[in-house]
């Protein structure tokens, strides 16, 4: 349950996104601020978390996690019972034009699996904030598939923070669509305290016109041969201004513990502006760690030789960003991140491709997607 915020108070989080090492100082890389609603005090106190999600890290941050927790006036607690497999996605459903600010915790118990997907979605009737906090605690042998869309329209500015306690032999798979949003903080942190606990993410985004993204990859290796991988793709178009901070902290103690990330970048617009902070801390001498970025845009023989074919720069910037889209789609595990996808693509690429991305899954037109 969100509570309203104050209609004129605001106050202003300064230290949104901060990676655990904070360096290049004069790129203005280290954090983000925001100016946000100040939440309203009733001199109630409404359901909160259990104290175990109190020591789960969220890569948003503290000031900003501390607000959403404020601001959402309640909370919700999902548990999913040891050595079950829950077939229902757990939804955290953002919408815009709601103004929703929630915090939820999810604890999936010994060798349980479940999905857990957050949707933003949606164009504020006038230009407002949308929130979410998600903690999620992944005991042994557990399996955790998480995924965010965030496909929101103009005047909307979104905090996202998302943090994973992974134990021994838990694994956890993320896929994160960022597709719009005037104003986006996406920040994720995983514990991978425990023995063999594994990480896979992957994230694909699209910024356009004068759309600011901001996103804080936290990975904490702990545990003695832990792995992670973060794989990271986006078009940056316009004068769209992304900033990506990718940090891996090999902890000391994490004996054979191997940690990769990368990011791709293509740049579709003179204006753009893109900062990408890939980082390996490292306190241990038996592990692995990679990093890497890469940042062009499609090349004059291309372009030509998709000219020779009656494709146009234009036309080949939307394959690409088609592409996203069609990804987000196709992993989408219920109605409410499709939708958010669908609806999304249809304002960006236009209705005629969106239909055809809605077809490529088997909808029908008119169907609920």
């Amino acid at each position: 349950m969100a509570e309203k915020l104050a209609a004129n108070a605001a106050t202003k989080l300064s230290h949104v996104n901060v990676p655990p090492a904070q360096t290049w100082n004069y790129l203005r890389i280290n954090d983000i601020a925001f100016e946000v609603p100040a939440p309203v005090t009733k001199g109630e106190v409404l359901s909160r978390l259990p104290r175990l999600f109190d020591a789960v890290e969220t890569g948003i941050g503290t000031e900003a996690a501390s607000w959403i927790v404020s601001a959402s006036g309640d909370s919700r607690y999902v548990e999913v019972k040891a050595g079950t497999h829950r077939a229902e996605p757990i939804v955290v459903d953002v919408d815009a034009a709601a103004g929703t600010v929630c915090d939820t915790g999810v604890l999936v118990r010994e060798g349980a699996e479940a999905t857990v997907v957050v949707a933003a979605h949606g164009t504020p009737a006038e230009a407002g904030t949308t929130a979410a906090l998600v903690r999620i605690v992944a005991e042994r042998r557990a399996h955790v598939t998480l995924v965010e869309v965030v496909a929101l329209g103009k005047g909307s500015q979104h905090l996202e923070g998302i943090g994973i306690d992974a134990a021994e032999g838990a694994m956890v798979d993320v896929r994160q669509y960022a597709l719009g949003g005037e104003k986006v903080a996406m920040g994720i942190c995983t514990n991978l305290a425990g023995r063999k606990a594994r990480l896979t993410q992957d994230m694909r985004y699209l910024a356009r016109g004068s759309e600011q993204l901001d996103v804080n990859h936290v990975v904490r290796q702990r545990g003695r041969l832990t792995k992670s991988e973060i794989v990271t793709s986006g078009i940056l178009a316009d004068a769209a201004h992304k900033t990506m901070r990718e940090t891996i902290d090999l902890i000391h103690g994490a004996k054979g513990a191997e940690g990769r990330e990368i990011e791709t970048v293509l740049v579709a617009g003179d204006d753009v502006v893109n900062k990408t902070l890939p980082t390996i801390l490292c306190d241990e001498d038996d592990v692995a760690g990679n990093h890497g970025a890469s940042i062009g845009s499609i090349s004059p023989e291309q372009l030509a030789y998709l000219a020779d074919r009656g494709v146009s720069t234009a036309d080949a910037e939307a394959l690409f960003a088609r592409a996203i889209f069609d990804d987000a789609v196709i992993h989408a595990p219920e109605a409410t991140s499709r939708n958010a996808a669908l609806s999304r693509a249809e304002l960006v690429l236009g209705t005629e491709i969106a239909r055809d991305v809605a077809e490529g899954l088997g909808l029908d037109e008119g169907e609920e997607h």
